[in-house]
């Protein structure tokens, strides 16, 4: 397994089976031109079977943090420490750029994502109510 950033719009459309639906092209350049987002992806044998998404956040009196915010292993992959490695490889990405922690929202049924995160080192720090506003389009 190799693990590394992805840099173009060809390798994000490559790895588009892991997201939730395609990539566009124009949303794949501002990703890509944004500072602090990043996307890492882990192949297999030259093809993409995971990624995991980051982006930096940053805030007058707490410094920069790095908010984890999707990690995606293809079904035939799962199981084999992938998702682990993507998410430490993320952390490992996010100390390097002096952020001082990481965090993830989880829904708590998702047990899959909760050892994942678990196996990678996070820890519980309570309950976490997540509030939306959808916007139409």
């Amino acid at each position: 397994m190799d693990i590394r950033p992805a840099r173009t719009v060809a390798e994000l459309h490559a790895a588009q089976a892991l997201f939730d639906g395609p990539a566009r092209a124009d949303w794949s350049e501002r990703f890509l031109s944004a500072p602090g987002h990043l996307m890492l992806i882990a192949y297999v044998d030259g093809a993409p079977v995971g990624m995991v998404s980051g982006i930096e956040m940053i805030h007058p009196d707490k410094g920069t943090e790095m908010c984890l915010y999707e990690l995606s292993v293809d079904e035939d992959h799962r199981r084999r420490g992938l998702g682990r490695a993507l998410t430490e490889a993320l952390a490992a990405e996010a100390e390097s750029r002096g952020c001082y922690g990481m965090w993830v929202g989880v829904d708590t049924d998702n047990e899959a994502a909760l050892a994942t995160y678990g196996a990678a080192g996070a820890r519980d720090e309570g309950v976490f109510r997540m509030l939306g506003w959808p916007f139409a389009r």
